[in-house]
């Protein structure tokens, strides 16, 4: 069965419309009980086709991280921008993952004329955006853009586990697989745990 592959239909429409600089976005880690939210953003040369691109849900982790040596070898601009732990508790998930998104656009050289992002409209920026639902199965732009912040949050998490290898974080990444409630149940919280994100069925369970 082929995967399915992110197109280049919605950025080639807007530069059309004589935009030059066209950025995708988008986030992971929003549901995760530990670890950082991490944003992507990617501009991509419209003549340079980098292969394979997809939502980065649908690739295994071999193919996210040569894809990753790829986007950022061919893009015109890149970065990616991590809201921590304590931040996500401090604001709440939605606006830590609204905050990366928006610094990791502002953060690139040069800045995009127009900028697409999955699901969400970013507050704040100085340019127009378009939110497009699905959009990292729709666009190559955001689909590129999962891709980078994938593997950058992936990365953290290893180098988490390599610290505190108590709750396996490089096998489940922070989010809520039962071998990590139950590593939380017998261990409490580490200083990378989301503290406003206590799963309900083991309120009574996990120790502070």
């Amino acid at each position: 069965m082929s995967r399915p592959r992110a197109s280049r239909t919605v950025e080639n429409e807007i530069r059309r419309l004589g935009y030059v600089h066209v950025a995708g976005v988008d986030e992971v880690g929003r549901g995760c009980l530990a670890g950082p939210v991490v944003a992507g953003a990617v501009v991509l040369e419209p003549d340079h086709y980098v292969a394979g691109i997809a939502d980065s849900k649908v690739l295994i982790a071999a193919e996210r991280e040569r894809l990753f040596d790829h986007i950022t070898g061919a893009a015109v601009a890149w970065h990616v921008s991590i809201v921590e732990a304590d931040e996500i508790d401090r604001i709440n998930i939605h606006r830590a993952s609204l905050k990366a998104m928006r610094e990791a656009v502002m953060a690139l050289v040069p800045l995009p004329g127009f900028v697409i992002a999955d699901g969400f409209r970013i507050p704040d920026l100085p340019m127009a955006q378009r939110n497009i639902i699905g959009g990292d199965r729709r666009s190559t732009a955001i689909a590129a853009a999962s891709i980078l912040a994938k593997v950058t949050r992936d990365r953290i998490m290893a180098e988490l586990h390599a610290v505190d290898p108590r709750y396996g974080f490089d096998k489940h990444k922070g989010y809520a697989t039962r071998a990590h409630l139950d590593a939380v149940a017998a261990f409490g919280y580490s200083p990378k745990h989301r503290r406003t994100f206590r799963p309900p069925t083991l309120f009574d369970t996990i120790p502070d």
